[in-house]
């Protein structure tokens, strides 16, 4: 039985997902500002959030936020972390893969999570200590033992460009082993499908907390470890993250820290 919490999530989430499908149809009537370099916001994730931080806010009015667009809202120990519409980048062209992720965190630590994906109707969720699942379905994180042969997943982010060269080495290393790499445009779905076992693990640069807190605790609750690049658990200040099952974990830590400078091996 999910708990409460999740509950409220889990309608929070879909309540976005009904305001960005609703836009779906007229994208090029929606306004869409350059926040940084290659970082867009459009009204939809403004839309989207609001309706998230309204539901969350009804259950849980002493609870601080912390939204992609909105920022911080309030201070505790619980915190509220959201991204209304992750993969805002491939909605905005009309390519089908984006999802809202909502994590709540207890002194930085995920405890609750959900990631939903509104094309597909897939809702991923995970409760500190009670498992991972995926439509009321408990999933599992891949056996594989080594990379070889594993699918894994990344993203080359516009925010940190500057180690791009290291990353393609680090990438480079990895195809040596593994079977291929996917690079789908959005960090939530990513990790939620490495927790699914669709991939078998996951690496990325400079990550913001409301990127991959849901999709973290997911991992971990389907049996599966996150880390810095090099191998701290917990979730990486740095941004800098690799998740998978433990084996996959230890090979892409170790890869990493052969191939990645000290800046990105720093927490």
């Amino acid at each position: 039985m999910p708990r409460p919490a999740v509950n409220v999530a889990a309608r929070a989430a879909r309540a976005a997902g009904n305001v960005i499908l609703r836009y779906m149809n007229r994208l090029d009537s929606v306004n869409v500002v350059e926040k940084q370099r290659m970082d867009f916001v459009s009204d939809v994730d403004r839309a989207a959030e609001a309706e998230i931080v309204r539901e969350l806010k009804r259950a849980y009015p002493r609870h601080a936020f912390l939204g992609e667009e909105s920022g911080q809202i309030g201070r505790g120990n619980l915190v509220w972390v959201i991204d209304p519409l992750d993969g805002t980048h491939n909605y905005l062209r009309g390519i089908p893969h984006f999802s809202v992720s909502i994590a709540m965190l207890d002194k930085g630590e995920p405890v609750y999570g959900v990631i939903y994906d509104p094309l597909r109707d897939e809702l991923f969720t995970a409760s500190k200590g009670d498992g991972a699942y995926l439509n009321d379905r408990r999933i599992r994180v891949g056996k594989r033992e080594s990379l070889d042969g594993a699918m894994l997943a990344t993203g080359f982010p516009y925010r940190q460009r500057a180690h791009l060269d290291a990353q393609l080495d680090m990438t480079r290393q990895l195809l040596t082993q593994a079977e291929d790499l996917r690079r789908t445009g959005s960090a939530a779905l990513d990790l939620a499908y490495t927790a699914a076992g669709r991939f078998d693990g996951y690496f990325e640069i400079g990550l913001k907390p409301w990127d991959m807190a849901a999709g973290c605790l997911l991992v971990r609750e389907a049996g599966g470890s996150f880390t810095d690049f090099a191998g701290r658990d917990g979730l990486p200040e740095s941004g800098n993250l690799i998740a998978g099952n433990h084996h996959l974990v230890r090979a892409m830590v170790e890869i990493a820290g052969n191939t990645l400078t000290p800046k990105l091996l720093r927490g």
